[in-house]
């Protein structure tokens, strides 16, 4: 076969992702924000970013058909606060928690449209916004601020791309978020053991030996 001597040709095969990981989640779900930080700051230490995350939208909203009780997302955080994440969520305010993710995993979306590069960087920068920092990601002032930061221009508030993931994420067995897709197979939630005692009181552990499973499936 032929080869391209042109620069861009190079440049393009040098950037290609040698692969890529989907993960069906949603932007306001706690347990996807420690798994997506844990899962980028290895691939930092591997020197791996040629494995891209392309995260799709798995609503839960519409999943549950009502929105996410602010009081159970809080008592979520202040396990993994406590237990396996103590780097994390140091500026989550309840108050500020928004009343709905669609318009947030609408703008992801749209980012994704730009690049793969584009959409993991929109897709994690809202997660910090509110887990880290405590900024409500529903308000359009927020979301038109990260879209002008990132050169976007389009409909912030289309959600048909967000209908069109739910609708794959269940064709595809998703059973929750996050729900990994590797070149080796899926993996819901790899990070973290989640339950609740007999009391019912949530109780979050790191997994370890999972979880490294799991990178082995991205990265091998």
């Amino acid at each position: 076969m032929a080869r391209s001597s042109s620069p861009d040709a190079a440049d393009a095969a040098t950037s290609a992702p040698s692969a890529i990981v989907e993960v069906f989640a949603d932007v306001v779900c706690p347990f996807t924000h420690v798994g997506l930080r844990r899962f980028v700051q290895r691939r930092s230490e591997l020197g791996r970013e040629d494995v891209q995350l392309r995260i799709r939208a798995w609503p839960l909203e519409l999943v549950n058909g009502v929105p996410l009780d602010v009081d159970l997302v809080a008592d979520e955080v202040d396990e993994l606060h406590r237990e396996v994440a103590p780097d994390c969520f140091a500026g989550f305010r309840p108050d500020r928690f928004p009343a709905t993710s669609l318009p947030a995993m609408a703008l992801a979306d749209l980012a994704y449209e730009q690049g793969l590069d584009v959409g993991e960087q929109v897709s994690l920068e809202l997660r910090s916004l509110l887990f880290e920092r405590g900024v409500d990601i529903s308000r359009p002032e927020v979301l038109q601020a990260l879209a002008a930061e990132n050169d976007l221009d389009g409909d912030l508030d289309h959600r048909d791309a967000v209908l069109r993931d739910l609708a794959e994420g269940r064709r595809r067995g998703v059973v929750g978020s996050p729900h990994f897709f590797t070149p080796l197979g899926g993996f819901f939630c790899p990070a973290l053991d989640v339950a609740r005692d007999e009391t019912g009181r949530l109780r979050v552990r790191a997994n370890r030996e999972r979880f490294d499973q799991f990178l082995d499936a991205c990265l091998t």
